[in-house]
C-alpha cells in the first residue's frame, strides 16, 4: 500500500444563498405548516450551526440575557458557544415564550418530548416553494460562513464559529474575505507609509 498515492480530496461544497434567495426561503419558512422550520433555520443562518446541533439544542443551554447558545452535540464532539445576536436571538425569545414545559428541548417531538422533531418534510417543501435549486439544510452553514467573510471575518473568526478544528476546512470562503484583506492591507499601507 506504500506505492499507491492517495487520491486528492475534493475542495468541497460551498452553495450559498443570495440575499433574493435568503428572502424566498425565509417567507417559505414562515409559511410553513411547521411552526418550527423557522426558528430553525434563522438559527442555522445566524450561527453556522448544523442541523443536528439545533436539533439536539436545550433550553439549558441557551442564555437569553448574554445572548449565547452553547451547542454540546457537536460533529467533532467538543462543546462550542455562538453568539446568538439580532434578530436570531428575538425569534429564540419569542419561541421560548411557547416552549414546553414537558421537555428541556427547543424542537420537541409533538408525540415524544424527549426527541427531537422531523423536519425534512418541511424543509423540502419550503425549499421547493422557494424555487431553490441545488439547495440543502447543510448550505444554510455554508451561507453563514460566507456571509461572515463578506462582512469582513477572518478566516480564523469563520473556523472559530463554525467550530473547524483547522483553517483548512475554511479555506473555501478565502476570495470572500479578499476586498476585506485588501481593505485591511490598504490601511495599513496608508497608515505606515503616511509620512513618507
Amino acid at each position: 500500500c506504500s506505492r499507491i498515492s492517495k487520491l486528492s480530496e475534493c475542495r468541497g461544497r460551498a452553495r450559498f444563498l443570495s440575499d433574493k434567495e435568503r428572502a424566498a426561503l425565509l417567507d417559505a419558512c414562515k409559511a410553513s405548516k411547521s411552526p418550527h422550520l423557522y426558528p430553525i433555520v434563522v438559527i442555522a443562518l445566524s450561527t453556522g450551526a448544523r442541523l443536528g446541533e439545533i436539533l439536539g439544542l436545550s433550553w439549558p443551554n441557551i442564555d437569553l440575557q448574554k445572548g449565547r447558545i452553547i451547542l454540546q452535540e457537536t460533529k467533532n464532539g467538543e462543546t462550542r458557544s455562538v453568539p446568538l445576536t439580532g434578530h436570531a436571538l428575538k425569534v429564540v425569545k419569542e419561541w421560548s415564550k411557547v416552549r414546553r414545559l414537558d421537555s428541556d428541548l427547543l424542537f420537541p417531538n409533538k408525540r415524544n418530548p424527549n426527541t427531537h422533531i422531523d423536519i425534512r418534510s418541511p424543509w423540502y417543501t419550503s425549499v421547493k416553494r422557494a424555487e431553490l435549486e441545488d439547495f440543502k439544510f447543510h448550505d444554510l452553514r455554508h451561507s453563514a460562513a460566507s456571509y461572515l467573510a463578506m462582512n469582513g471575518a477572518t478566516l480564523a473568526e469563520i473556523a472559530e464559529v463554525l467550530g473547524h478544528k483547522t483553517l483548512q476546512m475554511v479555506k473555501r470562503y478565502s476570495h470572500l474575505t479578499e476586498e476585506h484583506t485588501s481593505s485591511v492591507v490598504a490601511s495599513m499601507n496608508e497608515r505606515i507609509f503616511s509620512d513618507v
